[in-house]
């Protein structure tokens, strides 16, 4: 279809529907009625209210697999592609459930520190905060570690605020049966 009066290109998120559109407008041309301006910070709580990770803020490029940025539920990885690199990496993956860091939304009853800070799971070392808003954010974590201080009855922290960890709803993936937690 073609975009809005006014509008000179527009595209839905090939993420996930639920984030909108993104449009190109001329400078200083008005909004279509129902739109409203994107700020960084309503960019970044729309991303976190929907569990959507960003590169460069919610993980490294060239240090996670697609997996790992749950690129493979968020159309970021073709399984019926062929060819490239990594993957037979990344099929193996998915074939056999071996994910086992994911980005999850975590919630708190305070702030929540900066992007950055250490994920503590039962005091050991789970993963760390990325894109964070208000008391809400994502969080790259190792599963079976958050899995094992959950079933233990432990507490999941960042800088000493107690979080509460949460799938993403768009999330095909679980938590892992077997919370060892190595």
């Amino acid at each position: 279809p073609a975009p809005p009066a006014g509008v000179l290109a527009a595209a839905a998120d090939p993420r996930l529907p639920a984030l909108g559109l993104r449009a190109i407008l001329p400078a200083g041309a008005p909004l279509p009625a129902g739109c409203a301006p994107a700020t960084a910070e309503a960019w970044a709580a729309r991303r976190v209210a929907f569990g959507v990770p960003e590169s460069g803020i919610d993980f490294a490029l060239g240090d996670a697999f697609p997996h790992d940025a749950d690129m493979d539920d968020l159309n970021g990885v073709d399984f019926t592609k062929g060819c490239f690199v990594g993957q037979e990496v990344v099929s193996r993956m998915k074939h056999r459930g071996t994910a086992r860091r994911r980005v999850i939304r975590v919630h708190a009853a305070a702030p929540l520190p900066p992007p950055g800070t250490p994920v503590l799971a039962d005091g050991r070392m789970a993963g760390s905060l990325g894109t964070v808003a208000g008391d809400s954010g994502l969080a790259l974590v190792r599963l079976d570690r958050l899995k094992a201080a959950l079933d233990a009855g432990a507490g999941v922290t960042a800088d000493g605020i107690a979080l509460t960890p949460e799938l993403p709803a768009f999330a095909r993936f679980g938590w892992p049966a077997d919370s060892t937690g190595d």
